[in-house]
């Protein structure tokens, strides 16, 4: 049995997910991923599996792994570098990790807005530099929080907003009015609804064709002047250049996103370099406590895949 690994979190975070692999006796060929479509076509053809992260498994890869690939087993939950109905029509099962990142990612969003709101990034990177630069930042404490996308993750957000003292107003076609009523989650009747009304925007709804570019001029324009956008979802969801104009000219008081268009990006990436923006590189899910959960849930779905015991969570319904 030959496995491609390409997940670098799973690779470099210690925990037992390590032992219970090698313990397999595969044939385990790392790769240090997000790999391109490009490096994935030279290697397909030759692996029973993938266990992947971020990488661009195309209709083309798979097309070219098969007749040998039986499962793609993904690290995390994010599906859209995945050509999801291609796998369905070539009957190759879609493995996903649903329900073990949420607490870090929903920590991992409060930093970069508190980041952004005390000016802790810049302020901390003069002191470094032996520069006392005391800037007035701003509370949060009763702002109104947005969030787009009420699941696992926008649930820990709204729970970690109510801790602050913030409003929360939120907009999910799928509304869990239990959670909302227990936490005091306001229902909005569409995402302008909660666009127009918040002083920071959370985006936690998953990259497909009607949510790509969905943060644009238009949409930004609708916001309050000076609120601040949190992006830990995907890049993609974001239009890249307009999230930058409006930085520039003040519409927008802050940008912090651990997701970009282009990972890793280029070094003159606009948004590394635009006015009150926090970017982290895709690392909030990655923390000693969260991967081996990750790792352990994509390593589990695969061995009870191959063998046909146990559990696993399939996200394309071929098994």
């Amino acid at each position: 049995m030959r496995i491609l690994l390409t997940t670098c979190s799973y690779q470099d975070t210690p925990g037992p997910h390590h032992e219970l692999m090698e313990s397999q006796g595969w044939d385990i060929v790392r790769e240090r991923g997000p790999l391109s479509e490009q490096r994935m076509l030279e290697l397909a053809g030759d692996f029973d599996a993938f266990l992947c992260g971020d990488d661009a498994i195309t209709r083309a890869v798979i097309e070219k792994s098969l007749p040998r690939l039986k499962i793609i087993s993904k690290y995390g939950i994010g599906l859209d570098k995945i050509d999801i109905p291609a796998t369905k029509e070539l009957k190759v099962p879609v493995l996903f990790t649903p329900g073990v990142n949420h607490m870090t990612v929903a920590e991992h969003t409060f930093g970069l807005l508190i980041g952004i709101t005390k000016r802790i990034v810049d302020t901390a990177e003069a002191a470094r530099k032996g520069e006392w630069m005391r800037v007035t930042g701003h509370e949060i404490y009763h702002k109104t929080i947005g969030i787009v996308g009420l699941g696992r993750i926008g649930k820990e957000v709204a729970v970690r907003a109510r801790a602050f003292d913030m409003d929360v107003i939120a907009f999910d076609p799928y509304w869990p009015e239990e959670f909302a009523a227990a936490h005091q989650v306001k229902r909005c009747a569409t995402m302008d609804e909660v666009l127009t009304g918040s002083d920071v925007v959370s985006l936690h709804c998953n990259l497909s064709d009607e949510t790509r570019g969905m943060i644009n001029t238009a949409k930004i324009a609708e916001m309050k002047d000076g609120v601040i956008i949190l992006n830990c979802a995907r890049g993609e969801i974001v239009e890249t250049p307009d999230i930058v104009a409006a930085l520039e000219s003040g519409k927008l008081g802050g940008y912090g996103a651990d997701v970009l268009d282009e990972e890793p990006p280029s070094p003159d990436h606009p948004l590394l370099h635009a006015p009150n923006s926090v970017i982290t590189p895709h690392i909030g899910s990655r923390t000693y406590e969260s991967v081996p959960r990750q790792a352990m849930k994509s390593l589990t779905n695969l061995i009870n895949a191959l063998s046909g015991e146990g559990e696993c969570n399939c996200a394309n319904g071929v098994l």
